[in-house]
């Protein structure tokens, strides 16, 4: 998968061009920041999005590049994701199928990144503060090239240095929603590329309801809500929200270093 995203982003400009666009319509896409006209600055990365369930594009609407292998690796990531899913219900003390059962794995969008080497890499970032608009986010990193990832810690920046043959799952923005804050989404960052002459990758698979049909209500589960108080009334620490409204703020304000979820906070 790796080899195929290095490819296609290192091709002549006129292969890539057809893919260029902002228009969040369009399966496939391809563009350098997503949140170019919200965000304080600019990131130093380009990145090819497909929007890869539960209605997959065609194989001609994908660069020849990644035609072959795309979809083929989204399958084998939602296989992984049900399976994350059901453990993470049964540590909720809920029965297996529960989570996925919500719907938190019916849609996947794939975000292939592409970080080519920054002349001043102390100046910018190749992605900034932020956590994720989903449920779960599965990230396959580059082993050969320098780990760029970097995880919030009691308020300190800590490597995630690439593992060869691994995946990291990310708990995302809409799983802390629903578990009550029982699972807290992982704020992150990238820094930028200090290779001269090797650029990274990495694709992230973002795991979320079916986010163009989805009409649902996702709040905090009922039987969390109650287990979390003492006399059983329960509290909730987040308002209901869908998947579409919660993704219009997240483009809307962009990777500006604020939580997302902090305007779905109810007063406690």
């Amino acid at each position: 998968m790796l080899p195929s995203v290095r490819r296609f982003n290192e091709e002549p400009h006129e292969v890539k061009r057809p893919y260029y666009t902002r228009d969040a319509r369009r399966k496939v896409r391809f563009n350098s920041n997503f949140d170019l006209f919200q965000s304080p600055a600019a990131n130093w990365r380009d990145t090819l999005f497909c929007e890869a369930a539960p209605e997959p594009p065609r194989a001609e609407e994908l660069p020849v590049a990644v035609r072959h292998v795309m979809l083929e690796y989204g399958g084998a990531v939602r296989e992984v994701a049900a399976r994350v899913l059901g453990l993470l219900s049964e540590a909720l003390g809920l029965s297996p199928g529960h989570l996925a059962g919500m719907g938190c794995a019916e849609g996947l969008s794939l975000v292939c990144n592409y970080y080519p080497p920054c002349p001043e890499p102390d100046l910018t970032l190749g992605c900034s503060r932020h956590s994720d608009p989903s449920f779960l986010t599965v990230l396959l990193q580059d082993s050969h090239a320098q780990g760029g990832l970097q995880a919030l810690l009691a308020s300190r920046w800590l490597d995630v240095p690439p593992v060869a043959g691994a995946l990291l799952v990310n708990v995302g923005d809409l799983l802390q929603l629903v578990s009550n804050g029982r699972f807290k989404s992982v704020e992150h960052r990238v820094v930028a590329n200090r290779s001269r002459d090797t650029a990274r990758v990495s694709v992230a698979c973002f795991c979320n309801a079916d986010i163009a049909r989805s009409t649902r209500l996702y709040g905090p589960i009922a039987e969390l809500i109650a287990a979390d108080d003492s006399d059983g009334a329960g509290r909730a620490l987040y308002r209901n929200v869908t998947v579409p409204e919660f993704l219009a703020h997240y483009d809307k304000k962009g990777l500006d270093g604020r939580p997302a979820l902090h305007r779905f906070q109810l007063l406690q």
